[in-house]
């Protein structure tokens, strides 16, 4: 079987692509990726020599926007990842996020509806917890209405929700959406909080935080995420699903800053400035649904999962 994973060269991409070929998932991963410099290129492309080593790999670098990989490879299973990721970059280019998160979606489905009259396709698609922006029922559940959306890059989420959905209905398509919860771990995004406040710490820079620190976050370590959309790839699947992928713990940012102290022995710089428009007060993951369905039981704690990317980092800077 072929997978196509778009995004091979970002953050949860690399690290997916890399557990496919280590464990012979599939007979042949294609990993789609246009290095976008969102942030650095030299990240990705670093990310992208690791999966290389690989013979059973094949990099296109194309735009999902435009990108014919389905028509062309004619993959069994999808794994869309590819995104502009950010909400506070969504607020000043809001249209750029309509355009790649929107378009690039619809452009892959219209190639699985035409490829899926000839062989069963299956989507796993990358969807966020911010689609439950302003919510204050806590935590977060799958069932929730999400009509309380607080950016673009949130919005451009729900549609992508909506439009997976309707494809489903029109088309039969046989899709899940999994709404990650926060992220980190080695070769995770510079522009996250775990990336940079660690960082800082080292260099004895400041790390900024917004308000007084009670705003609280659900933070999943990246291999318990891949963990998570393995088993999604490989669940016999029929209709439309949505899954929380998140740790199911609350984490304050005051408590986030103290736990990045201990891993690092080193005290914080902090600057604290007001709150950023876009920003949600709180996120917690309900994963009733994903471990029942997909089995999926995250096992890192946060302090484990810092002080991985403690090492990793410190490794990069010195």
């Amino acid at each position: 079987m072929i997978i196509l994973v778009t995004g091979c060269c970002g953050f949860i991409g690399s690290h997916l692509c890399e557990n496919l070929l280590k464990n012979n998932i599939y007979e042949k991963v294609i990993g789609l990726d246009n290095l976008d410099p969102y942030y650095d290129v030299n990240i990705k492309l670093s990310n992208l020599a690791i999966l290389q080593k690989y013979e059973n790999f094949t990099f296109l670098q194309e735009n999902i926007i435009h990108s014919q990989s389905i028509y062309k490879y004619k993959p069994d299973v999808i794994c869309h990842l590819a995104s502009l990721a950010g909400v506070r970059n969504s607020i000043d280019k809001p249209k750029d996020y309509c355009r790649v998160n929107i378009e690039g979606f619809i452009n892959i489905l219209e190639q699985c509806k035409s490829e899926n009259t000839n062989k069963k396709i299956k989507i796993v698609f990358a969807s966020s917890s911010s689609v439950y922006g302003n919510n204050t029922k806590i935590p977060f559940k799958e069932t929730d209405e999400i009509n309380k959306i607080n950016s673009p890059y949130a919005a451009s989420k729900k549609c992508m929700e909506t439009l997976a959905q309707t494809y489903n209905q029109l088309y039969n398509l046989n899709i899940i959406g999994l709404r990650f919860f926060t992220v980190y771990g080695p070769r995770g995004r510079p522009d996250m909080a775990p990336y940079k406040f660690i960082k800082n710490i080292i260099e004895d820079k400041v790390i900024k935080k917004y308000g007084t620190g009670n705003t609280f976050r659900d933070y999943t370590y990246i291999d318990d995420i891949i963990k998570g959309i393995v088993n999604s790839l490989l669940y016999n699947l029929e209709g439309f699903r949505i899954y929380n992928l998140g740790n199911n713990k609350r984490i304050s940012l005051n408590q986030f800053i103290e736990t990045c102290e201990k891993v690092t022995n080193k005290k914080a710089i902090i600057e604290e400035i007001e709150n950023q428009k876009g920003d949600v007060n709180g996120t917690c993951a309900d994963i009733t649904k994903s471990q029942k369905e997909l089995d999926y039981l995250p096992k890192t704690k946060l302090e484990e999962g810092l002080m991985k990317l403690y090492d990793y980092l410190y490794k990069c800077l010195f």
